[in-house]
């Protein structure tokens, strides 16, 4: 028998706000530059994790040490961008004055300055026209001035620390065209200027990332959400009874908050008075209302259907399951993953390499145009047709400028980040909370799948089905003795015994008084014991656990084997009472298994996924309640207590297996921790168990195939994202390079690339488990 904590509704605290720095952050434009902003912060010690957002530009940053605010300024600094700490608020979510720029209006300034020039030179057939050509400066200018300013910004910021990203290639590309162009213009050279393309580079990489900023915010759709959920304002009633809206941010513990038909709960807490069904979809992705009546517990951002309720406050701000949920969807989105790392390697070294392409694609066009040329000819027919520039300058220019736009690295920056938050909030809608990117990853590779017993494949309520006395004292004795052992813990199994309840009044019981304990203490994964005095004053040592743990303190166990064989048959587990060395009783309880869990092992099985069960019962119960659930009989573990069990999962490991633990997360933390992939079955009040890497809301294990099942579809979108944004790159640059991509081109392929990530990343949002 497992020793446990007790389930409560309160959640176990994050760490206390002075280990969390709030920083406002300036310069961030882009899905990159909130990875370069996060990897920034993440290398200053003393950091434990780092959410960073775009719109509002936002870092929280939590600390396992003293917050050292200067140094993580410093080092956001020298990444490029801007940051400054900011004050706590009641919502550390909601910094509207720092919001990510606007790339509407940048989209508008570019569209008014761009299609007159498409217009001229694609439709009129003016562009050798002097006076157009001069028309075509002046808008150029107003582009390059405003719609560019937030790239000539950014790409100045990465100068200034020695570095480049995307908004350099961008600048590049774009002021090397226009320079061109100007100089051609007043030096009176007669032929074709690039006006046109310099800006149409600017605006259509404008429309890059306003649709990327669209569409991602599609894809944080279930934070969001989260973040709306719970209200403003509570309705408090005071001792006197007196009613009264206050904001949420004033309630204190203990507080009694009277919620009427309808309204959100606006913080965690337990029924005083009432009853009602709530709606706790959104929370936990459970469609069916919960009943509710006192003490039960009761979240904030859950809605009242039909019902007045009292509710006691039992937990505030970050402490209530709706902030954990959201600092873990928070963290998950904002995390890495290690196949991750390959696109940071490359990307980290992009932008030199390419701008030496675009330095070769320069002199090659500009020193032997005419080998470029029969280069280009030789290519054309398996390819598409091309016209270069006539001038050797011209082609050499736009040659350049074409490889410096084709090659931004965004889509590889974004093909992992993209694909997480889409898993992550999918994962979220459906009352799955995933720890990071590199869970998502884990999951996506496990082979076995190992079950704890009590609580993940049974319903984890126990009750007594038989009992058996024999020898002194007498069976209400026993009982007693049994309830006084088992009243101050908080196991399944002996809040079942517990519960056997005091017998009925009698005019005996002044010859039997209440059992009184000493030295009682409960023994980890096999029972409880204690000192009781006797009649004849002798104190004697009591036990009641496990049968193994009995034989094991030496109490001889043969009266028990045949009631434990019947009961162990029918998947019943058996405790044994005892005095000293003497066994004085036996207790069947039987636990029933969850009526999904044969097809969730199914399931399992189906995917090609070995299943196990692990567990302190004895063999013959582990065999019921394997056969029952579809378990091979070779799978099964019996006898195991809490803490071997993370050997089991090692030994498992070492057979080459990559193994999901399935536990209830309150005594299994060393095998969720051993496993390559721990998932804990937890009521909304436990997510802040660290221990495990995936959290199922709805404390039921039909969540496991499907979380499974997403992990693998996220794991598999990231490896698409990445094989496209790497094959892009390879195959845009030679192109580029040989004349067959114009810097249009490349600026609406470049935006056409990150479009194909996001949207790969945004299929998760419609995956189904089948």
């Amino acid at each position: 028998m497992r020793a446990t904590t007790p389930s409560s509704p309160e959640p176990a605290p994050l760490p206390s706000p002075a280990a969390r720095t709030e920083l406002a952050i300036t310069g961030m434009n882009c899905g990159n530059c909130i990875r370069h902003v996060t990897d920034a912060i993440q290398n200053v010690p003393g950091v434990t994790s780092a959410v960073v957002t775009l719109d509002p530009q936002h870092a929280t940053v939590r600390w396992n040490t003293t917050p050292n605010v200067p140094a993580l300024v410093q080092a956001i600094q020298q990444a490029g961008y801007e940051a400054q700490p900011m004050a706590e608020t009641p919502s550390a979510h909601d910094h509207g004055e720092h919001r990510a720029p606007s790339w509407q209006l940048t989209l508008w300034l570019g569209v008014l300055g761009t299609a007159p020039l498409m217009a001229g030179e694609w439709i009129f057939g003016v562009a050798m026209e002097r006076w157009f050509q001069w028309l075509s400066f002046a808008l150029a200018i107003l582009v390059q001035v405003f719609a560019g300013a937030q790239f000539y910004r950014g790409a100045w910021r990465q100068l200034r620390v020695g570095s480049s990203n995307m908004d350099t290639l961008v600048v590049l590309g774009s002021t090397t065209a226009f320079t061109y162009s100007a100089w051609a213009l007043f030096a009176g050279w007669p032929g074709h200027l690039y006006f046109m393309e310099a800006a149409a580079i600017i605006t259509l990489i404008s429309v890059g990332h306003w649709i990327e900023a669209r569409v991602s915010a599609q894809a944080s759709s279930a934070l969001r959400a989260l973040l709306r959920l719970a209200p403003t304002l509570a309705r408090r009633r005071d001792a006197q009874g007196h009613e009264r809206d206050v904001p949420v941010a004033e309630l204190a513990m203990n507080d009694a908050v009277v919620l009427k038909p309808g309204d959100r709960v606006p913080t965690d807490g337990e029924v005083l008075e009432g009853e009602s069904a709530v709606d706790e979809a959104m929370l936990t992705g459970e469609s069916a209302p919960v009943d509710k009546t006192s003490p039960a517990p009761l979240y904030a951002g859950t809605v009242n259907l039909n019902g007045r309720l009292v509710m006691r406050v039992t937990a505030t701000g970050e402490a209530t399951a709706l902030a954990h949920i959201i600092a873990a969807v928070q963290r998950a989105q904002s995390s890495r993953a290690n196949i991750q790392r390959l696109g940071d390697r490359v990307s980290s070294v992009f932008v030199p390499v390419v701008t030496l392409v675009a330095i070769g694609t320069a002199l090659w066009w500009g020193l032997a145009p005419e080998q470029a040329r029969q280069v280009s000819a030789w290519l054309a027919p398996y390819l598409w047709p091309v016209h270069p520039p006539e001038s050797a300058l011209a082609a050499a220019v736009i040659g350049a400028a074409a490889v410096f736009i084709v090659a931004c690295p965004c889509a590889m920056g974004l093909a992992t980040p993209a694909a997480i938050m889409a898993g992550a909030n999918a994962a979220a809608r459906r009352g799955i909370l995933i720890r990071d990117g590199v869970a998502l990853e884990k999951a996506g590779t496990v082979t076995a799948v190992l079950f704890d017993k009590t609580g993940t494949l049974t319903v984890g309520k126990p009750t007594v089905a038989a009992t058996n006395y024999f020898g002194e004292p007498s069976a209400d004795d026993s009982t007693r003795l049994a309830i006084a052992l088992t009243r101050d813990s908080r196991h399944p199994l002996s809040q079942a015994v517990a519960h056997l309840g005091a017998l009925p009044a009698s005019a005996t019981e002044t010859t039997h008084p209440a059992v009184e304990l000493t030295e009682w203490r409960e023994m980890r994964g096999a029972g409880v014991e204690g000192k009781v005095r006797m009649p004849d004053d002798e104190c004697r040592v009591a036990r009641l656990g496990s049968l193994r743990w009995l034989e094991e303190c030496g109490v001889a166990l043969s009266p028990a084997s045949a009631f434990a064989a019947e009961w162990s048959a029918q998947g019943a587990t058996i405790l044994g009472l005892s005095l000293d060395g003497a066994l004085i009783g036996l207790f069947a309880l039987k636990d029933t298994v969850k009526p999904a869990a044969p097809k969730v092992v199914a399931q399992l099985q189906r995917q090609g996924l070995k299943t196990f069960l692990v567990t302190g019962d004895n063999p013959l119960t582990a065999a019921s309640i394997a056969k029952q659930t579809g378990i091979p009989a070779d799978n099964v573990f019996a006898e195991v207590r809490p803490d071997q069990k993370a050997a089991f999962v090692k030994r498992l490991q070492q057979q080459g297996e990559r193994v999901a633990f399935v536990g209830d997360g309150i005594n299994d933390a060393p095998a969720l921790e051993q496993a390559d992939l721990g998932i804990a079955v937890a009521r909304a009040s436990d997510i802040a168990r660290e221990a495990a890497d995936i959290i199922l809301l709805k404390s039921e294990i039909e969540a496991v195939p499907e979380s499974l099942g997403l992990a693998r579809a996220t794991l598999r979108t990231i490896k698409q994202n990445l094989f496209w944004a790497f094959f892009y790159n390879a195959a845009a640059v030679p192109l580029a390079a040989l004349g067959f991509l114009s810097p249009v081109l490349c600026a609406a392929a470049m935006g056409l690339s990150d479009l194909v990530v996001i949207g790969n990343a945004l299929r998760l949002r419609w995956w189904k488990n089948d």
